[in-house]
């Protein structure tokens, strides 16, 4: 049975750009109310503007901030139906060259982070008997030289997810998980503008996994995954069929194979493009 958004309020984390913000423009099409939560404000409060939302700035890894978040988000609308834990950032380089501090980052905003914000709303999405989706990542079930942090940080959202929906299903809250691939999105532009080695690899990566989705494929994929309920959502979806190899993706073959193509000369390309950078994250990130 289709769960009609219609009246239903989304808290949604990371919606200043990106999959964030262009879901809470669908969501409002569908006659939702949505509470954007994110780090700038500025660009928030232009899509507040446009959407009529709720908005409040907040970092995903500062507990106080998200309760106070969920809290004025109750305020305004009277609860919260649906969660989705989006906000997510992708550090630059290998784990030689870099600094602890963003590897940790990568982890605190991305798998913490979903955490902390389901852990927040939880109560209320309860009481409504609503949906959590957790936005992961193909990076969960693949592994890519240059995101090791990212990678370890989606698998986690993943596991993550999977034992939520075991401990809330006889509450009647459904939880979902979102694998998208890359995604046209200021991140994933960042990434291709700044490392050479990232163009060269994306094109040598074999299908589905070097495709690039627009953004608004991927909303209208993540809608439906919120309207039906549903425990995995795939952009493209042909990214199931990976998931299903995911023993031979992630075999001691694959790393053969990787290392064939040039493996281990896009390692060395991307650290020195990462060391001429002088920066862990890409120009428009927001670290959070």
């Amino acid at each position: 049975m289709r769960y009609d958004l219609t009246g239903r309020t989304l808290l949604i984390t990371g919606a200043a750009r990106g999959i964030g913000a262009q879901l809470a423009r669908a969501a409002v099409a569908r006659g939702a109310q949505v509470a954007l939560v994110g780090l700038e404000a500025e660009l928030l409060k232009q899509l507040s503007t446009e959407l009529d939302a709720h908005w409040q700035e907040c970092d995903v890894t500062d507990q106080t901030a998200l309760e106070a978040a969920v809290a004025s988000t109750v305020e305004r609308f009277g609860g919260i139906d649906v969660v989705v834990a989006n906000a997510g950032i992708a550090n630059l380089g290998t784990v030689a060259v870099g600094p602890i501090d963003a590897l940790v980052r990568t982890v605190e905003v991305n798998l913490c982070g979903a955490i902390r914000t389901v852990s927040a709303a939880l109560p209320h999405v309860t009481a409504a008997r609503g949906h959590v989706l957790i936005v992961s990542s193909a990076a969960a079930f693949a592994a890519m030289p240059g995101m090791a942090a990212y990678c370890a940080s989606k698998a986690g959202v993943e596991q993550f997810a999977n034992v939520l929906r075991l401990e809330t299903r006889q509450r009647g809250v459904t939880v979902g998980t979102a694998h998208p691939i890359w995604i046209d999105t200021d991140l994933v532009r960042d990434i291709r503008d700044d490392l050479a080695s990232f163009r060269s690899t994306l094109r040598r990566l074999p299908w589905p996994l070097s495709t690039v989705v627009p953004v608004e494929q991927c909303v209208d994929a993540l809608l439906r995954g919120i309207e039906r309920r549903k425990r995995k959502v795939y952009v493209p979806r042909s990214l199931a069929v990976v998931q299903a190899l995911r023993p031979v993706v992630l075999s001691g073959l694959s790393d053969a194979l990787i290392t064939r193509f040039g493996g281990h000369r896009m390692v060395d390309q991307m650290e020195d493009e990462v060391r001429q950078l002088g920066r862990s994250f890409g120009r428009t990130s927001v670290e959070g």
